[in-house]
């Protein structure tokens, strides 16, 4: 069986995972777009924050993975085109790949909406990559008086804020939305880590969008202007899916999958921020671009392309972060009825609707997250816990002596 896997991110990695723990010689060739071996995109900020070092970053795996795993690893080489019928994948070498069974998990790009004038900038990047990290960091300099600004307060633009201020005169962060963070946060609890962020020194201009650029100024649509040096634009991401639809498979705002991670070419699997999936609760295509997400697609997708039997039906947003010591971690919807419970600079969000936990947020203490994220995923009814004591403080004597047993490994207590 000859496996082709096209990216070489989290969801690659775990698709080499997959692969392996069912065939252990069945050669693999990995095709990625990036020069750099396996890296945690995450960690980009604290590269440029000085918190890790690009030798540490780069060894995030170690350097004989692929070696030891029987991968032929193609870094810096981007693909062509994938022919379906022909089982094959055209490099933009020239080189053709034949495969057996292909993995797309080709990420997604910087989405850049049109802005008058934005041509005209030089000292400009997104921030998704390390290269991205090294060309921002190189034009910021040593001597701290570039004013920076970030189009964007989601993760990736507040992450690159955190990482910059330091090495930054300024940081001043524009979003079109009324609240930072409004794809991961509910609205009541994005005041809260604005605050925090702010009192770090980072400016929000909120509901505001850059009308117009001009040389080393950003003029805004509520009609005030900006003075800038350096610009970094982090307004979202869009699925890359040029090469599935080469493929002929299923594309509607990512690439489809069910949770085998098939698409709806045979053969042809995919994974991580490429893709959409149907919601376990609604049906409707949806994507989930999270590492966690991307790791358990990607090692499911491996298994089912090996020959094993492996489903992916327990998939939940989830973020865990935090900026400048406030951490915080999340799953599920925000919606239904909201518990607050609120203690020191500790903030504790609970939503329930229809007899489940359907989200929750914690701020600050993050400890025993992981109890209110398995409720989340499993989707446990809620009557059959104590579900009085678990709000209060997540433990496991909330749960019936099977449940506990389960989640013990066997050993109920």
């Amino acid at each position: 069986m000859r496996y082709v896997i096209l990216g070489g991110g989290a969801a690659a990695i775990g698709c080499i995972e997959g692969i392996r723990a069912v065939d252990a010689s069945g050669p693999i060739t990995l095709v990625g777009a990036e020069p750099h071996p396996f890296y945690g995109r995450p960690l980009i900020s604290y590269l440029l924050e000085g918190k890790t070092t690009r030798e540490k970053l780069l060894a995030y795996r170690p350097a004989d993975y692929e070696e030891k795993r029987g991968v032929r690893a193609l870094r810096g080489v981007r693909a062509a085109s994938v022919d379906a019928e022909g089982r094959t994948v055209l490099l933009e070498t020239g080189e053709v790949l034949p495969y057996d069974r292909l993995c797309l998990c080709v990420g997604s790009t910087p989405f850049v909406p049109p802005m008058e004038g934005l041509d005209a900038v030089r000292e400009k990047t997104s921030f998704m990559t390390l290269d991205d990290a090294d060309r921002l960091s190189a034009m910021l300099g040593d001597a701290k008086d570039k004013r920076a600004l970030i189009v964007g307060a989601g993760l990736i633009g507040l992450k690159c804020a955190e990482g910059i201020l330091a090495r930054a005169a300024s940081v001043d962060v524009v979003e079109l939305a009324d609240r930072i963070l409004p794809a991961v946060l509910p609205p009541e609890a994005s005041p809260i880590v604005q605050k925090h962020i702010e009192a770090a020194g980072v400016r929000f201009h909120l509901g505001e969008s850059v009308k117009r650029f001009e040389p080393g100024v950003a003029h805004l649509s509520g009609g005030g202007s900006l003075p800038f040096d350096v610009l970094v634009l982090a307004v979202g991401v869009r699925p890359n899916t040029a090469l599935a639809e080469s493929a002929r498979c299923r594309v509607e705002r990512g690439v489809v999958v069910d949770d085998h991670c098939r698409t709806s070419v045979e053969d042809i699997y995919a994974a991580g921020d490429c893709t959409v999936f149907p919601d376990p609760d609604t049906g409707a295509l949806r994507p989930l671009a999270i590492l966690p997400n991307a790791t358990m697609q990607g090692e499911t997708a491996g298994r089912n392309m090996a020959g094993g039997r492996a489903v992916y039906d327990k998939a939940a947003p989830m973020n865990a972060t935090g900026f400048w010591g406030l951490h915080m971690i999340g799953a599920g919807r925000y919606e239904g009825e909201v518990y607050r419970s609120q203690s020191g600079d500790a903030t504790k969000l609970l939503y329930t609707k229809d007899d489940r936990l359907a989200g929750f947020l914690l701020l600050g203490d993050i400890d025993r997250a992981g109890i209110y994220t398995a409720l989340v995923r499993e989707r446990t009814p809620l009557s059959s816990i104590d579900f009085e004591l678990i709000r209060e403080t997540p433990q496991l004597m909330a749960f019936s002596a099977t449940e506990r047993a389960k989640k013990l490994g066997g050993a109920a207590q």
